[in-house]
C-alpha cells in the first residue's frame, strides 16, 4: 500500500483580523489532491463553512461541506469513469493572536465522504482532518480566508490521505457591532483623613509625607525655614548643612575665603553681573538673582520664591502657588475667524511652556465672544476658537489628557456689549486651571 506524504502550504496576509462577530460563513474554492490509493485523479472542489464565534471560548466550531467532480484513473470495469465527491466535516477552530500581517488559525475535526461511483475497493468512509490557515481582512466584515486541510479516511481496510487547498471570502456578522458598558465599580464611600498628623486634611494637603511636628502652612507643606542658620531660606538653599558661623553666598553656599565680590552695589553678595535686583535693601535676604526671596511683587499674597505665577494681574484670587483659577490668556484671532493671530503667538508658546513644566496642572480653554450676530453663530465661533487654542497647546507639546476646550458663546459678559472696548473684552479666550 502506497502512502503520501503531504506537506501543507504557508499562508501569508497583508492585515491583521482579531474574531469580533457572532459567526462567520465563509463560501471556499481550491484544489484536492487524492491519495493514488483510490485510482482518483486530482480535482478542483467547491464548497463553504459556518464557524460560530458565540459557542466554546477559545475554540470554535466549524461546519462544512465541499463537493469535488473526481475522475477514475485507467478503464477497468467501469462504464462511467466520473464520480461526485462529497465531504461533510465538523472541526474546532483556534485563531492566534494576529502577526501583524495575518491572523493565523488552526482546526481538527471529524467528517464523512461520500462518493456515486464505486470501483475496486473504494467506498464511503470517514476521515479525521486537520490544517492550518489565515484570514487577511479588507473591511470590518470582510476577509480573505486561505487553508491547507489534511484528511486521513479509513477506506476498505487501508488508510488513504488527502489534501485540499483552499481560498475564499470570509464574512463575519451578529454581535460585533454592539459594544459592551465596561463594568462600573462599586463607588466607594470617601472618607477624608490626616495621614501625617500635620492639621491638614488629605484633600487639602499637597505634601502628605510631612514628618510629624513639621510646623505646615494651609496646603500642608512646610513652612520655610533657615535649617543651618546660614541667612538663606532651606527653599532656595543650595547647601543646606552649612556649618554655624560660615561665610556664604546667596544660595547658602559657603564663600571662598578672602571674599571679594567686585560691583555689589547694594551689598547683597550677589556681583551686579548676576543682580536682577540691584537695589535690595541692606539685611534683605536674597536669592540667588538677588531678589528679596519675601517679596511679593505681583501682590497677590504668594511670596516670589514660592510663586510660579509671579505676574498675576491684580485682583486675582490665586492658589497656595501663586496661580488664579481663571486666566485670560490675551489670545487674538482673525475676523470672524478661529485662526489664531500671528501677534498672539508668543503668548501661546509661553502658556504652554508653563503646563509643561508643571505637569501636576491641567487646563480647560473656555472661548467667548461679544453680542453681535446670532447667538447659534457666536456659539460655534467661540468652541472653534477654544479648541484652536486647545490644538495648539498639544502641538507643543502639553499631554492630551490635561487639556480640554469648551465654548460659551456671548455667555457671561465681563464689559458693555454697546461699546467697542467692551466687546473686545468678551471676546476672550480664559484658561481654568485645576491642581490634579
Amino acid at each position: 500500500m502506497k502512502k503520501l506524504l503531504l506537506i501543507p502550504a504557508l499562508m501569508l496576509g497583508t492585515l491583521a483580523m482579531a474574531t469580533q462577530y457572532d459567526y462567520e460563513i465563509s463560501p471556499m474554492i481550491g484544489y484536492n489532491i487524492n491519495e493514488h490509493n483510490l485510482d482518483l485523479n486530482n480535482n478542483m472542489t467547491v464548497g463553504g463553512e459556518i464557524q460560530f464565534n458565540n459557542i466554546g471560548e477559545n475554540i470554535h466550531p466549524e461546519i462544512s461541506l465541499f463537493y469535488g467532480a473526481g475522475e477514475y484513473e485507467g478503464q477497468g470495469a467501469l462504464t462511467d469513469k466520473k464520480t461526485d465527491m462529497w465531504r461533510v466535516a465538523l472541526n474546532g477552530v483556534y485563531e492566534f493572536d494576529s502577526l501583524g500581517f495575518f491572523t493565523p488559525l488552526a482546526k481538527a475535526g471529524i467528517g464523512y465522504r461520500t462518493l456515486d461511483v464505486y470501483k475496486d475497493e473504494t467506498e464511503d468512509s470517514i476521515f479525521l482532518d486537520a490544517g492550518v490557515g489565515a484570514k487577511i481582512p479588507l473591511t470590518d466584515h470582510f476577509a480573505i480566508k486561505t487553508e491547507a486541510i489534511y484528511m486521513l479516511d479509513y477506506n476498505h481496510k487501508r488508510y488513504d490521505s488527502n489534501l485540499m487547498l483552499l481560498v475564499g471570502l470570509n464574512y463575519a456578522f451578529g454581535g460585533g457591532d454592539e459594544q459592551k458598558p465596561a463594568p462600573v465599580a462599586e463607588e466607594e464611600e470617601f472618607v477624608d483623613g490626616d495621614d501625617d498628623n500635620d492639621g491638614v486634611l488629605n484633600s487639602a494637603d499637597s505634601c502628605l509625607g510631612t514628618p510629624v511636628s513639621t510646623q505646615v502652612d494651609s496646603s500642608g507643606c512646610r513652612v520655610d525655614g533657615d535649617d543651618d542658620n546660614d541667612g538663606v531660606f532651606n527653599s532656595i538653599d543650595q547647601c543646606p548643612n552649612t556649618p554655624t558661623d560660615t561665610d556664604v553666598y546667596g544660595n547658602g553656599c559657603k564663600t571662598i575665603v578672602p571674599v571679594v565680590i567686585l560691583n555689589d552695589d547694594d551689598k547683597d553678595g550677589v556681583a551686579n553681573s548676576n543682580d536682577k535686583c540691584k537695589n535690595t535693601p541692606a539685611g534683605t535676604t536674597v536669592d540667588a538673582d538677588g531678589c528679596d526671596v519675601n517679596a511679593d511683587d505681583d501682590k497677590d499674597g504668594v511670596v516670589n520664591s514660592k510663586d510660579i505665577c509671579p505676574n498675576t494681574e491684580a485682583g486675582s484670587v490665586v492658589n497656595s502657588d501663586g496661580c488664579p483659577a481663571k486666566l485670560d490668556l490675551h489670545i487674538k484671532f482673525g475676523n470672524n475667524s478661529s485662526n489664531i493671530a500671528e501677534e498672539s503667538l508668543p503668548k501661546m508658546h509661553k502658556y504652554a511652556d508653563f503646563l509643561n513644566k508643571y505637569t501636576a496642572y491641567s487646563a480647560n480653554i473656555v472661548g467667548y465672544t461679544d453680542s453681535r450676530g446670532k447667538a447659534s453663530y457666536n456659539q460655534h465661533l467661540s468652541e472653534k476658537r477654544a479648541n484652536a487654542v486647545r490644538d495648539m497647546l498639544i502641538d507643543n507639546g502639553v499631554d492630551t489628557s490635561r487639556v480640554t476646550a469648551v465654548g460659551k458663546g456671548e455667555a457671561n459678559p465681563i464689559a458693555d456689549n454697546n461699546t467697542k472696548e467692551g466687546r473686545a473684552h468678551n471676546r476672550r479666550i480664559e484658561a481654568e486651571l485645576t491642581k490634579n
